[in-house]
């Protein structure tokens, strides 16, 4: 129930007062939640960048439609995924997670299997997509957990993914950025904050057959 409400009092919060941050506490809370959400397979064919520096969210702010909750909000997370998925990537997991779990890599070898027959072999516009989707998984979680903190957040697709990656040199990292999420605290001003929220009413939305 706290949850909820937490979500209830959460929204897409666009102005937001610069002179207020998260205590970092909080926000390696919030980082933590998006690291702990579901990927398929597990893989975490992801990355969560986190743009401290003042100069690349600026730069950033240039190419996001110059949206203010680039630079205002307390941080700035860069969600990405990989360029790419590869057999390697597979290989790497099932060996990380018979170490985790202390078990052989050979136990694990029906698992790696199936996931060798479907991950190299789909096609790069596929993997693109596939991959995309998580990461918005993890921007799910790392909302939910802001709002539970009693933190703001506003996700943004309003920007140039391809000059982003370019100024936050992502492709030497072998990422391509997904989507922004702003992190802070709403501004008084921000007119939204007052606003009342608006749902569809369950009824219209949940489909019971």
């Amino acid at each position: 129930m706290e949850l909820l409400q937490a979500l209830n009092w959460r929204y897409a919060t666009k102005t937001f007062d610069a002179t207020k941050k998260v205590p970092d506490d909080v926000f390696a809370n919030i980082l933590e939640a998006a690291r702990l959400a579901p990927s398929s397979y597990g893989l975490e064919l992801w990355k969560f960048v986190v743009v401290d520096s003042v100069e690349l969210r600026a730069k950033v702010r240039e190419v996001a439609w110059n949206q203010g909750q680039v630079t205002d909000a307390s941080h700035l997370v860069v969600l990405c995924r990989q360029a790419t998925a590869t057999a390697d990537d597979v290989e790497k997991f099932v060996k990380y997670t018979a170490e985790v779990r202390g078990m052989e890599v050979s136990m694990l070898d029906g698992y790696k299997q199936m996931m060798l027959g479907d991950v190299p072999n789909r096609t790069e516009e596929n993997k693109a997509a596939w991959m995309g989707k998580q990461v918005y998984i993890a921007l799910g979680f790392l909302m939910a957990a802001a709002a539970e903190a009693g933190v703001d957040t506003c996700p943004m697709e309003g920007f140039d993914p391809a000059k982003v990656d370019e100024i936050l040199g992502l492709e030497a990292r072998g990422l391509k950025s997904v989507v922004l999420c702003a992190v802070g605290y709403r501004s008084a001003e921000d007119k939204y904050g007052m606003a009342k929220k608006v749902r569809k009413p369950a009824s219209e939305v949940i489909i019971h057959i």
